[in-house]
């Protein structure tokens, strides 16, 4: 299961709202020929960490490709670009955000290439609650937590809720 994590919280010039972004991105990653088989809801949620930035729209999607976890990560790259992601410093507002989040039970500490799972996935409700809609059953390949006692474990100040 390769499981990418999408978010936007300015609006595009290419698509329009956060909303309308994420949904558009998932159709350029079709266009790709990365397929999506499933996504969560959508959810809100508060940037992490706090800031005064706009709140974003977030969710996960199940994507399958023959592509590696390298070109993969290139491809959304690339689609992030695209839509107008400029990349200056961690944690800012974006009109695009796609991460991937894990690729199969692969384990990988990057550089070179992506580290997986996501390193920061579990400490995150924008992703674990998205995911835990997509696949209640879905278990951390690193750690083998279930997603339920990764949620558990949040810092109360985040919050995501479904759209």
């Amino acid at each position: 299961m390769i499981l990418i994590g999408v978010g936007a919280n300015l609006p595009s010039a290419k698509s329009g709202s956060p909303l309308e972004t994420c949904r558009a991105a998932l159709a350029e990653l079709e266009k790709e020929g990365v397929a999506v088989r499933r996504r969560s809801r959508w959810f809100e949620s508060a940037p992490v960490p706090p800031s005064g930035q706009p709140w974003f729209v977030n969710g996960v999607a199940e994507v399958e490709s023959d592509l590696g976890p390298e070109a993969l990560l290139e491809v959304l790259h690339r689609v992030e670009e695209r839509f107008g992601r400029v990349r200056r410093e961690r944690n800012e507002a974006r009109v695009l955000d796609l991460d991937l989040l894990a690729y199969d039970d692969i384990v990988m500490t990057g550089p070179p290439g992506p580290t997986l799972p996501h390193p920061r996935l579990h400490a995150r409700a924008f992703v674990l609650l998205p995911l835990a809609d997509l696949d209640p059953s879905w278990r951390h390949p690193a750690t083998g937590r279930g997603i339920a006692e990764l949620i558990r474990a949040l810092p109360p100040d985040q919050v995501a809720r479904p759209i």
